[in-house]
């Protein structure tokens, strides 16, 4: 399909970029800042996560309710995320309220108040949030994960902060951290819906033409610790003992991403991958299995996570570790390689169907890639990956010098982990 995307690039540097889609009644509008959480320092670890949610607690003109109702009140939602190198708020409503929802975001995004007295609220909500994750093993294993690949660099921790980071948060530090960091060069604003890019920029314009140009922050690049596989262990009285593996992979614009990409939607990314089927299906050790797969700029991690009886563990990352090797030994038969391409492609033409999924892909693209990514060409790339592409990847990072292992349960023994994992 032939997408009509357009971009515009403003004054002070902000970007808009559009997709029309004249059969759709919904319109999906985002304001992203290429702002995250690894551009923090320790001290200020968890600042971006705070102000999202800030951004919802009143402007000037409207109050916190007032903000959420505006939108709800039209049978539209109003959310936002914080990812490691930027922040989204977003919107979605019936086209015809489309400039309200424009006024609303824009709103958020450079009139917020942030009162005192919101801050220390939201302070003890999002302290709330810190500890709901501690109590969800899985949430837990995987920033576990997240610390044990990325030790004492911003990627190793939490979005959220700690409970110590938050409470030194006041009105001044935060002010100046959204001067500095969100700005015309950091923002871009991505519009999905049967609207022409005309009138959106037309909406846009005047409403953040005031943002200064600022300048594009800097992160500290991190590389892959020396001295072969991690593993990491909290001991917890819990039901399950929750496994999460990761692997370094590439970064985002490495070529290799696309095999790497199909190597684990082999692995574990469907019900037919290969894991699901033998950790489930065959041996009956847990009920859920997946892979996943992060590309940022300079780095990346493929991941594995799996919910098991503590009993079964050893069993379990045993055959893990036998299926990773096999797809080091062997490439993939060119039927196997075919599904995986048919069902990448497909889950990205059908989530393209959506405004708010063609409205992220608007932003993703243009945050990692400075550009709006062409679906036919990844479909291209995706379609070209050949066996013998998806074992050189597999060699290149399924190797236990890029492994780190992070577990949640009743377990006590880290030295059994690491003899499973030989």
């Amino acid at each position: 399909m032939d997408y009509r995307y357009k971009l515009t690039k403003l004054r002070n540097g902000i970007r808009i970029a559009t997709v029309e889609m004249p059969h759709m009644q919904s319109v999906s509008v985002g304001i992203w800042a290429a702002i995250g959480g690894r551009y923090e320092t320790r001290k200020t670890s968890g600042i971006s996560h705070f102000i999202e949610h800030l951004m919802f607690k009143g402007t000037k003109r409207r109050t916190a309710r007032h903000l959420i109702e505006a939108i709800e009140g039209v049978g539209g939602y109003l959310n936002a995320f914080t990812t490691e190198d930027h922040t989204c708020f977003y919107a979605k409503a019936a086209g015809q309220h489309f400039a309200g929802m424009c006024d609303v975001l824009c709103d958020m995004y450079i009139h917020s108040h942030f009162a005192a007295e919101e801050i220390d609220r939201e302070r003890e909500v999002i302290r709330e949030e810190i500890l709901m994750y501690r109590d969800h093993p899985a949430q837990h294993a995987q920033e576990l994960l997240s610390e044990t690949m990325w030790p004492e660099h911003p990627l190793g921790r939490p979005l959220t902060g700690t409970v110590e980071t938050i409470s030194t948060f006041r009105r001044p530090q935060l002010m100046r951290y959204m001067k500095e960091h969100y700005n015309g060069r950091t923002t871009i604003v991505t519009v999905a819906g049967n609207i022409p890019h005309e009138k959106v920029v037309s909406v846009f314009r005047p409403a953040v033409e005031g943002l200064t140009n600022g300048k594009v922050p800097r992160f500290h690049r991190c590389s892959a610790p020396k001295g072969g596989t991690r593993v990491s262990l909290v001991t917890q009285e819990t039901e399950q003992t929750h496994l999460a593996m990761g692997f370094y992979g590439l970064g985002r614009s490495d070529e290799r991403r696309f095999a790497l990409k199909l190597l684990s939607v082999i692995l574990g990314e469907n019900m037919s991958s290969r894991l699901f089927q033998t950790l489930r299906e065959k041996y009956g050790f847990c009920y859920s299995v997946q892979s996943g797969m992060v590309a940022l700029a300079d780095a990346g991690m493929i991941n594995i996570y799996a919910g098991l009886d503590t009993a079964k563990l050893g069993r379990a990352v045993k055959v893990i570790m036998r299926e990773l090797k096999d797809l080091c030994d062997r490439k993939p038969s060119r039927g196997e390689l075919q599904k995986a391409q048919d069902y990448t492609v497909g889950q990205t033409l059908m989530g393209l169907e959506s405004t708010s999924n063609h409205m992220m892909w608007l932003g993703e693209s243009i945050l990692g890639y400075r550009k709006i990514l062409d679906p036919a060409e990844i479909e291209r790339k995706v379609m070209a990956v050949t066996p013998e592409d998806i074992r050189h990847v597999a060699c290149y990072c399924l190797n236990r010098a890029r492994l780190g292992v992070a577990v949640v349960g009743p377990v006590k023994d880290v030295g059994q982990i690491k003899a499973w994992l030989r």
